[in-house]
């Protein structure tokens, strides 16, 4: 690790404690959401903190190393979009643990990478459930902006969402429902293919 990246690294990680919030942190751990470390720091100061160094691929890497929450998340949000290799992304699917940074990486970085809407379609029909989770999400952001997906994309995308319907859990139930509405809002052809897929639903 270069210097400059490891006293970055040390800065980000002492600063937390002076954005600790000890009742949100708390009110995570009720909830289910466990973390090595988790400082219950918001979403917004994780922004500024994210604004604050850039983009920034090495400082990035480092931080999804450690098990704590708030550099999970601030990892996600200074990753350059256009410089995270697909082999990396299966580690960092691989390593994640909660539904929360699911939520984090599609939205604030895996829904801009170049391939989104491979690993969307790869991980809807996954059934390890944390990443089915997630390619919901992304392929529903796709849809969200403007992305059309082709013939073939249709059939698979319908296929998952009946079958995570039929068997999935809540979140992904949830997510792929989502999915569906944004899929719906693609066009009047797109609610037609829906409608029939799905008689009374949309």
């Amino acid at each position: 690790m270069k210097e400059e990246t490891q006293k970055k690294l040390k800065e980000i990680k002492q600063s937390f404690r002076f954005l600790m919030n000890g009742v949100a942190s708390q009110s995570m751990r009720d909830k289910g959401l466990e973390y090595h470390i988790n400082w219950g720091v918001s979403l917004p100061h994780l922004i500024e903190m994210a604004n604050e160094y850039g983009k920034d691929y090495e400082l990035a890497v480092e931080l999804w190393k450690e098990d704590i929450r708030e550099c999970k998340i601030l990892a996600a949000l200074i990753m350059p979009h256009d410089q995270m290799p697909m082999e990396l992304v299966d580690i960092w699917i691989e390593q994640t643990k909660s539904q929360e940074i699911v939520e984090m990486t599609s939205s604030f970085l895996y829904q801009y990478l170049s391939y989104a809407s491979v690993l969307a379609y790869q991980w809807i029909a996954s059934d390890v459930p944390l990443r089915q989770l997630c390619g919901f999400l992304i392929i529903g952001k796709l849809f969200a902006n403007g992305q059309e997906p082709n013939e073939r994309g249709i059939n698979e995308f319908l296929d998952q969402v009946k079958a995570t319907v039929q068997d999935g859990g809540l979140p992904e139930k949830h997510a792929a429902i989502n999915s569906l509405y944004r899929f719906c809002e693609l066009g009047e052809e797109y609610e037609g293919i829906a409608k029939k897929a799905f008689p009374g639903f949309v």
